[in-house]
């Protein structure tokens, strides 16, 4: 079997030969969103961005060409926009055509700028004092569960710091995670508050040893906002549990402390909760013989799920890096997995016609349905309760328009509830599970549509995640809200670095290089600088399908999310590129590399 794929402006030129002659087979894929033939063959049927296109008879050793389109005006970027998974089905047997494009991003090289004069960090500490003396030490000695976590670190990447050189701690009225080193050839003294703030001590004299001889004098460090994040979606592409101890490590290295676990989507729900057994075995895994087919997904059977006992190895392994871990459920749209299960979430008279971004049509689940209420009370319940944080995420995004219209019940509840259209439906429907989310003892977070509605949304003390843009951000923050910056045009890392048709991501947003990741303000208006209480990166997994591919995506441009969450002075482009450029991180080796 031979096939290739190349991409022609907007379309994508799909050739197969075959070894054998196969009659009228199917050309199943799935990509970065929804596709159809325009040529070659005629889409027959499809979810989401899962396809099947019906071809002709194939006589072997003759190329046959299949023309493909993105719908709804996606225009593939680059490599990553090909087919994902392609293979052949005739009958009951099913084909893996060669997997011919080359997968995942080429790390991106960084211009030679010269060295940079300052301290070798990222992100740059507060104020440093230099006495103009240098030690050379082989490593510290400071008796501190946070140097010991901070120990365990190095460790795990190949490095030392367990050494020679003594450290002691003081306590210090500090903020949250900041702290003082006094750097001198007998001593280094560390001033702090908190367990994170003697962590944070200990990254940063962990990174300066990466760089020679250890400067001597007093460095002063404060976070700019309490919530540095980065989040991870595990639903459309499952990582090992090692994986995401790896980015939790990484994170750490760069003193973010919120990890925003991404586990439920449309694709799947990936944590083993005992209340709904069904929702996970039946959607963890995708492909041939399950329930959803291979989206997203290089294989005929791919996917998998954590146990609570995994999940508390994460938490735990996050709690020593000074992370805290928030979960994320989604509701009410990206909810294909949980209706395939539990088909009595939709209203079998709704005759609406929505179809969300990514293709699926009834990806909402219906407020006025008691089902919806039972499942997403019992994981909402559930997952709150195991994660000790205590934030749970809500999800609420990209609910397609017009969704519920078509629903005689979901007008029904309209009626009584005085609501006028979806956004009211959503919000009142968000406000009234942010409302058992309290009562369970945690705060709700969401994304930016949760502050829809005539009801003002879903409140609740809610936090507010501003992913589009940092517009809704500003409106939530005025309407009381507290924001996390989140803006896709600088924090996602999915985006590609470039607009190279040869580079690896997606582009809906905008192409994001590393100098992208600080051209930007997270307070843009002084008056909301009280609610804007930190920012955070993000990485969707729509193209990734192997755990690998996600480290050149996100390095180095984590370095960029680093310094707008912790420095409150910019940095010049040029000057990161220069840091950059010498960081111990650049390139980030993970310990599970597979």
């Amino acid at each position: 079997m031979d096939y290739a794929c190349e991409l022609r402006g907007p379309e994508l030129l799909c050739t197969i030969t075959v070894d054998r002659d196969l009659a009228r087979p199917l050309f199943c894929f799935s990509g970065m969103a929804p596709l159809t033939a325009i040529a070659g063959g005629k889409r027959i049927k499809g979810l989401g961005s899962y396809t099947e296109v019906a071809l002709p008879d194939l006589y072997a050793g003759q190329p046959h060409q299949v023309t493909l389109q993105y719908a709804a005006g996606h225009k593939p970027a680059n490599r990553a926009w090909h087919p994902i998974g392609p293979v052949l089905r005739v009958g009951t047997d099913v084909i893996k055509l060669p997997q011919t494009t080359e997968p995942g991003c080429r790390p991106q090289p960084l211009p030679d700028l010269g060295p940079f004069d300052g301290l070798p960090l990222i992100p740059q500490p507060t104020a440093w004092e230099p006495d103009g003396q240098t030690i050379t030490v082989d490593g510290f000695a400071g008796d501190d569960p946070a140097f010991a976590a901070v120990a365990g670190l190095a460790s795990r990447q190949g490095l030392t710091f367990d050494g020679d050189h003594l450290v002691t701690f003081e306590t210090a009225d500090l903020p949250e995670d900041a702290y003082t080193l006094h750097i001198t050839p007998e001593v280094t003294t560390v001033q702090a508050a908190s367990y994170g703030g003697r962590f944070y001590a200990g990254i940063t004299l962990l990174t300066l040893l990466q760089h020679g001889a250890l400067p001597c004098g007093t460095l002063h460090d404060t976070p700019r906002f309490s919530w540095r994040g980065q989040h991870l979606d595990t639903a459309r592409h499952y990582y090992q549990p090692e994986t995401v101890c790896d980015l939790l490590d990484l994170m750490a290295l760069l003193k973010l402390n919120r990890f925003h676990w991404h586990f439920a989507d449309d694709e799947a729900f990936r944590l083993e909760i005992d209340c709904l057994p069904a929702l996970w075995q039946k959607t963890a895994f995708c492909g041939e013989g399950q329930l959803l087919p291979a989206l997203f997904a290089d294989g005929l059977v791919t996917g998998g799920s954590y146990s609570k006992g995994t999940a508390r190895m994460i938490i735990a392994h996050a709690k020593a890096l000074n992370i805290e871990v928030m979960p994320e459920i989604e509701t009410p749209a990206h909810a294909i997995a949980i209706t395939h299960v539990f088909p009595d979430t939709r209203d079998p008279a709704d005759n609406g016609a929505e179809v969300s971004v990514q293709g699926y049509h009834g990806n909402a689940l219906n407020p006025a349905q008691p089902k919806t209420w039972d499942v997403i009370g019992a994981i909402a319940a559930e997952v709150g309760a195991l994660f000790p944080f205590n934030h749970l995420h809500l999800g609420c995004d990209e609910l397609p328009e017009g969704t519920w219209m078509g629903s005689p019940l979901a007008r029904d509840l309209m009626a009584r509830e005085g609501l006028d259209n979806t956004h009211d439906l959503q919000g009142w429907t968000m406000e009234r599970i942010a409302a058992q989310v309290v009562a369970n003892g945690q705060r709700p977070c969401a994304w930016e549509e949760a502050a829809q509605g005539k009801n003002g949304g879903i409140g609740h003390n809610a936090i507010l995640f501003s992913w589009t843009g940092q517009g809704p951000g500003v409106a939530a923050a005025r309407a009381g809200y507290d924001v996390v910056m989140i803006p896709a045009q600088h924090t996602y890392f999915d985006m590609a670095h470039t607009d190279d048709p040869d580079d690896w991501g997606a582009s809906w947003a905008a192409f994001v290089s590393l100098t992208d990741t600080i051209a930007w303000e997270p307070v843009p208006e002084p008056d909301i600088a009280d609610k804007v209480i930190g920012v955070q990166g993000a990485f969707w997994s729509e193209f990734t399908t192997q755990d690998a591919q996600i480290w050149p995506m996100l390095m180095p441009r984590m370095l960029g999310l680093a310094v707008k969450a912790w420095q409150s002075d910019d940095l010049p482009a040029e000057n990161l590129i220069r840091l950059a450029r010498g960081h111990f991180l650049v390139p980030f080796t993970p310990k599970n590399a597979g």
